[in-house]
């Protein structure tokens, strides 16, 4: 069974049953190019509503006459939209006569009626966590915003082509149930298809004048009628683009907060406005895409390298205050002077974990925006991040070869991973086959190997000298990114701890469960689906893995039955 298109793991057998090849460009075409940029994976799934056909009327089967129903619901209607029409006079007389305009519909003090008391729960919670709550001149805006433009009929320069399939809404519009869908980008251009679908076509192809990095798409906000997706570019530029309507917004608009490549960018769980993109610089920006862009200019600490530093942006405006406007960057963390490859939410989304070239893994307190550990790398920069699915162990590949699993519950490296013989690109775990115990892994890279790892800490072979463990040293006896917000008055600043790379002797190794050698360019993003993989190589090619039938349906047992833990639940 072993070939290009197909291996075996000790579950069963995984064969390609798509491909999506990059376009065949004409040796002497003037566009020719390399690609620079590695090509990511962003997934969605989404649930149509079932289409119901309409049912003809009871009154139908039993043969009564309708004439005298239609009658009276024309005139209901006649009705309604007469005292539709009356209720504008109405409000005006009474804002005219009354004395407590509290009675009226509207309220004209645009400051007793801030955003945050019409957000929901979860949109307060998230919005706390990273800014002040804005000021409202209505109480309108309650709903989610689309984007602005529309991508069909811009002149914009940024965007040089947009090709969408034939009867695009059509097609979506005959969805049912569960649909996949698939972003990837490739050299300049964008493309958007579904899973399983076998199209020839992409759903949307969209050309750009500068390089897609990056993209994420919102999980909370995506739905039959919008998905809501980031794309980060070399340029530093940033586009909201919603796929299902087309349209697109663009934000830190010719580098006006950061001229630096995006590298990575994230939606804050569940926020439907909020999003982190990180850069080369050395920084992590967070956006919010209601917002317009800032006049910004961020602090420099002198000093040691590797201590973080945060830049609040000024454009809060506090409760009460009138004739401000809340504008982008929300806020502004300097990680480092190399640049940030990527970050991922813990599963709780208390944490953030990222890598940077300078070789190391922080852990960041995003709700006090923090540090509160740093590990360093075995040797290099680190290039790829991953955290399990219960939050237990964060998963990293490096320029070193190895996959090392660090556990933030215990502050050390738990494992290593050889098995690889160049640089690592991408890791993710595959939750179907992690059930707290044993935890399934994979990973490609440059070696254009794909790689599947079980980890389980119980059977881990105890290295030669356990006993040994480096110290512990403090980065700083001060260092913090912000005040930890306390409750009362009470206050404390958390103290980050670096922990430098144990030895080979000091960690154990775990060993491949199977190795892929695929025939293709540079591997460089690997994803876990519920039935299927994909992996893509840096020139756009895109191939789907089909798991085999008997994780079909995978059984609830081989799911993580253990709840989500934090951090803090291991430190005292």
């Amino acid at each position: 069974m072993e070939s290009d298109s197909a291996f075996v793991a000790p579950e069963g057998v995984y064969s390609v049953t798509e491909e999506h090849k990059p376009p065949q460009v004409p040796a002497h075409s003037a566009t020719t190019a390399h690609p620079i940029y590695q090509t990511r994976l962003s997934s969605v799934t989404i649930r149509f509503p079932p289409k119901q056909p309409p049912s003809p009327g009871i009154a139908q089967f039993l043969g009564a006459n309708l004439t005298k129903d239609l009658k009276k619901d024309k005139d209901k209607e006649k009705e309604k939209d007469a005292l539709i029409k009356e209720r504008p006079l109405l409000e005006e007389r009474s804002m005219s006569s009354s004395d407590t305009p509290e009675d009226s519909f509207s309220s004209p003090d645009p400051v007793a009626t801030p955003d945050v008391s019409v957000s929901t729960p979860v949109e307060h919670q998230q919005y706390k966590l990273f800014s002040h709550p804005t000021i409202s001149t209505s109480k309108k805006k309650s709903h989610i915003s689309r984007p602005k433009h529309n991508m069909r009929t811009t002149s914009s320069t940024f965007i040089t082509r947009l090709h969408s399939a034939e009867g695009l809404n059509k097609t979506l519009a005959a969805k049912q149930g569960e649909v996949t869908f698939l972003f990837y980008n490739t050299g300049k251009t964008f493309l958007w298809i579904e899973v399983g679908a076998k199209a020839k076509e992409p759903l949307t192809r969209i050309s750009f004048s500068a390089h897609p990095t990056c993209h994420d798409v919102n999980p909370s906000t995506a739905s039959s009628e919008r998905l809501d997706v980031i794309i980060g570019f070399s340029t530093g530029d940033l586009v909201w683009f919603d796929a299902i309507s087309s349209r697109y917004c663009r934000l830190n608009k010719q580098g006006t907060i950061s001229s630096s490549t995006c590298t990575a960018v994230r939606w804050v769980p569940s926020s439907p406005t909020l999003f982190l993109v990180s850069h080369a610089d050395g920084t992590i920006i967070v956006y919010d895409k209601e917002r317009e862009d800032g006049l910004f200019t961020a602090s420099i600490p002198n000093g040691l390298t590797n201590i973080p530093h945060i830049t609040v942006n000024a454009h809060h405006p506090s409760p009460g205050e009138k004739g401000v406007v809340a504008k982008n960057p929300v806020s502004h963390w300097r990680l480092c002077r190399r640049g940030v490859v990527d970050f991922v939410f813990s599963p709780d989304n208390k944490y953030v974990a990222a890598i940077s070239e300078d070789g190391c893994l922080r852990v960041i307190d995003p709700l006090a925006e923090q540090l509160v550990d740093c590990y360093a790398s075995y040797f290099g920069s680190l290039t790829c991040v991953a955290w399990s699915p219960d939050g237990r162990f964060i998963l990293t590949g490096g320029q070193d070869d190895l996959l090392t699993i660090f556990s933030p519950w215990e502050q050390r490296v738990v494992a290593r991973c050889q098995g690889h013989s160049s640089f690592v690109s991408s890791v993710a775990f595959d939750e179907s086959r992690c059930d707290g115990r044993t935890y399934r892994f994979g990973s490609v890279g440059e070696d254009n190997k794909l790689i599947l790892w079980d980890f389980s800490s119980g059977a881990l072979h105890r290295p030669k000298f356990l006993g040994t463990h480096h110290p512990r040293i403090s980065m700083s006896s001060s260092v913090s990114l912000a005040y930890r917000r306390g409750t009362g008055s009470t206050t404390q600043l958390s103290t980050p701890r670096y922990h430098p790379a144990p030895s080979r002797n000091e960690v154990s190794t775990v060993q491949p469960v199977l190795v892929k050698q695929l025939d293709a360019d540079l591997l460089t993003s690997l994803v876990f689906l519920q039935r299927a993989l994909i992996t893509a190589s840096k020139s756009g090619h895109v191939r789907l893995w089909v798991r085999p039938l008997v994780m079909a349906n995978p059984s609830p047992r081989r799911r993580h039955t253990r709840g989500t833990l934090s951090v803090t639940d291991f430190q005292g």
